[in-house]
């Protein structure tokens, strides 16, 4: 069983005891959460599409700790004119494992 859910603006998909890593999210570590926007659910070959989301479907997740992403190095330059940038940044980050899918 598995579904497609919309977590911080950005759509996963999900099944149980499955660990993400999502945008950071409001929350202490080991808190429980609720998605209510599941656009989809396959429960063995049995597929519902919402329409938008599906109602009264919802998963469940367990927040095991906040971080921080590997650092990207931004460069920006154009040629011939002496200018060159360079940038770090780093994502925060959420870790997340699904508990149950509700469907």
């Amino acid at each position: 069983m598995y579904a497609i859910v919309e977590i911080a603006g950005q759509q996963f998909k999900v099944e149980k005891g499955r660990k993400l890593y999502v945008n950071r999210l409001q929350g202490e570590e080991n808190s429980s959460l609720s998605f209510d926007k599941v656009l989809l659910v396959d429960n063995d070959g049995q597929v519902s599409v919402g329409a938008p989301v599906i109602e009264d479907a919802k998963v469940n997740a367990t927040i095991l700790k906040h971080l921080k992403d590997d650092k990207v190095i931004v460069f920006k330059k154009k040629r011939r004119k002496g200018y060159k940038v360079k940038n770090g940044h780093r994502q925060y980050l959420t870790q997340i494992v699904i508990d149950e899918i509700v469907a």
